[in-house]
């Protein structure tokens, strides 16, 4: 698998600071998409161990809430293959953060009918996703002003409850994210002008 950025202090893709994976490969080829260069499985840099290690070591710093999965597309089974060992280390060595996925497919009646018999990775995925963002990005749906989502079709789906109950359960927001940071702000890129020191 090739992965075309991996983005640290993110905060457009899930609630508080993410790391988030931007992997390469998608088959959906959707109109008005902001990263068509990551439709090219071969895009960007090879996802290796060394990656693997380098992300984990990112979360580690306190001010993370999670980490985030875009495309490109996670679920495409060639990503798959590499994602599902990875998303369970994630999970092992932080199981307070939550996980969230983008994916272009649509959860019921896609990751879920298809894939899920077929492919054990897609399980391995799931039992390790907290949301998937589902759907195709639709150009004549979108809206600037949608919550962590581009296109009003595209659901906020909480992964575990819909598992646990066979409906699609969407994710409810919390009424806030604290977000504490524990180490010097000046060792991780705030300058001391804005920091107060």
């Amino acid at each position: 698998m090739y992965y075309a950025d991996m983005k640290r202090w993110d905060v457009a893709n899930g609630p508080g600071v993410r790391v988030s994976l931007f992997v390469s490969g998608c088959t959906h080829h959707c109109k008005g998409c902001f990263n068509k260069e990551a439709w090219d499985f071969c895009y960007g840099k090879p996802f290796t161990e060394q990656t693997e290690d380098e992300i984990l070591r990112e979360l580690e710093k306190s001010y993370y809430h999670g980490f985030t999965l875009l495309g490109g597309e996670p679920f495409e089974y060639e990503n798959q293959k590499a994602l599902a060992p990875f998303l369970k280390r994630v999970r092992e060595k932080f199981p307070d953060l939550s996980i969230w996925c983008y994916s272009g497919y649509v959860f019921d009646k896609e990751i879920l009918a298809q894939m899920f018999p077929k492919w054990n990775e897609t399980r391995e995925m799931l039992d390790c996703i907290d949301v998937l963002v589902d759907g195709r990005f639709v150009e004549e749906q979108k809206q600037v002003d949608l919550l962590f989502r581009g296109s009003a079709n595209q659901r906020l789906i909480d992964v575990k409850k819909s598992m646990e109950t066979g409906d699609v359960v969407l994710w409810e927001q919390p009424e806030y994210v604290h977000v504490e940071v524990k180490e010097n702000p000046n060792e991780v890129g705030i300058p001391p002008e804005t920091s107060g020191k």
